[in-house]
């Protein structure tokens, strides 16, 4: 996008000698051209930092409030959070839906390859009845991308799910189920199916039809019932632009442009912490337009090796931000 040109960067040249450089930039341009955050950091008493330790991170509560968005420009779109029934959705506004469905791609194929030697089936029940879903978006556009025929949606047939995933065993692509977590679960425990064949990815939410169960759980269940070595997930939410991804394992990897720290549940502008349980940050450079640095209301440990894993959420995580900017 010419929006990082200006700020002479490519996206996806970013690496850990350039990175810190970079979010201060982006920091002090933000502060400056963002309303919203100019304002928050304002309340802080952080108008400016000399590192990225120092760096307010906005809480993605507020994007239920407020238009977050960095410089004046009319939305193509916007995507709105899944949220509960009578509870506020947060909404995001997209500048280029053409950027955003590209840099998904660009987000997948870092970790997995060229996403045309994939087929694409999923099992998304509960976002399928949106059309503001950024996760039906990306989907969608794999689907478009991988060209396969046999790559599409299901709502709930899922007899003819299972019978497609079977005709695509011994293909020379390979073949993903991408799945909300309560519908696997369902898959799981209704039919046992063979999918030794299949790459599996989970993307979290039970969506009040289940009780919650930590990730490593899941993957139990999921890993002896579909007969595979691992399942793996995907870390996105509609307030961010990238995705982070797992291998087969419950820890996930963030592509260069973004950077996930955790913070003290009881302080936090007390960030960095490492092996310990925090609620988790996220630096994501393709938030150019929006707002950069976001305080999500996930529970966490960021390892030295710059992975991290999810536990859970924050309680009473939609208290926090909200108050600061009263009027």
């Amino acid at each position: 996008m010419d929006t990082f040109k200006s700020f002479g960067f490519d996206l996806y040249s970013v690496n850990e000698q350039n990175f810190e450089d970079i979010a201060l930039q982006l920091f002090h341009f933000q502060a400056q051209h963002n309303p919203v955050y100019k304002k928050y950091i304002t309340h802080l008493h952080r108008p400016a930092v000399g590192k990225v330790a120092d760096i307010p991170f906005l809480p993605i509560s507020f994007f239920k409030d407020h238009i977050v968005k960095t410089g004046a420009w009319a939305p193509e779109t916007s995507f709105i959070t899944s949220g509960t029934t009578g509870r506020q959705r947060g909404t995001h506004p997209v500048r280029s839906l053409d950027f955003y469905l590209s840099h998904t791609v660009r987000c997948f194929e870092y970790f997995f390859g060229d996403i045309s030697q994939f087929h694409f089936l999923a099992l998304l029940p509960s976002y399928l009845e949106r059309r503001d879903s950024s996760l039906v978006a990306m989907i969608d556009h794999f689907i478009k991308k991988s060209r396969s025929k046999a790559s599409g949606f299901y709502l709930d047939n899922v007899q003819q799910l299972l019978e497609d995933l079977q005709k695509l065993r011994g293909d020379t692509k390979k073949t993903v189920l991408w799945g909300v977590t309560f519908a696997l679960l369902d898959l799981a425990e209704r039919y046992y199916p063979d999918l030794s064949h299949c790459l599996v990815f989970e993307t979290g939410g039970m969506k009040g039809r289940r009780a919650e169960i930590t990730r490593a759980e899941l993957h139990s269940i999921l890993t002896k019932a579909f007969q595979v070595e691992g399942i793996y997930s995907e870390y996105g939410m509609t307030e961010l632009f990238s995705q982070a991804y797992t291998g087969e394992k419950t820890a996930f990897f963030s592509p260069p442009w973004m950077k996930i720290l955790a913070r003290d549940v009881t302080d936090p502008l007390e960030k960095g912490l490492l092996n310990e349980t925090g609620g988790i940050n996220v630096i994501d450079f393709a938030n150019v337009n929006s707002v950069v640095f976001l305080e999500t209301e996930d529970l966490g440990k960021v390892y030295g090796d710059g992975s991290f894993e999810i536990l859970g959420r924050l309680d009473n995580s939609d208290v926090r931000g909200c108050n600061l900017m009263v009027e």
